[in-house]
């Protein structure tokens, strides 16, 4: 089973490469992960230094942001159906549903 290591310990592991100037391999021995799974992290970081790390439930911001905007969507559609099914059935019996604009 793969081992599951949070942003911030993966920040850090890169940052003692890239800032500290420590050679990625000793990090990697050190701390018991292996070379390519930290060469990776790198990788990632210097793809994107501001969102590296996504993934296993975290997002980039313009992903989330699209996420939730579907979602919303989604809710506004539903609640839209359920109002002409409610104004549908008024109509057959002749009831006056309020709206409230």
């Amino acid at each position: 089973m793969a081992n599951k290591y949070d942003n911030d310990f993966k920040l850090n592991t890169v940052k003692l490469v890239l800032e500290e100037g420590r050679v990625a391999s000793q990090v990697a021995r050190d701390l018991g992960i292996s070379e390519k799974t930290l060469y990776g992290w790198i990788a990632r970081y210097k793809d994107d230094p501001n969102n590296p790390f996504v993934g296993s439930g975290n997002l980039k911001p313009e992903a989330k942001a699209a996420r939730d905007l579907e979602r919303e969507n989604r809710e506004l559609r539903e609640e839209n159906e359920i109002l002409k099914k409610r104004c549908a059935s008024s109509a057959r019996t002749g009831s006056k549903v309020p709206v409230h604009l």
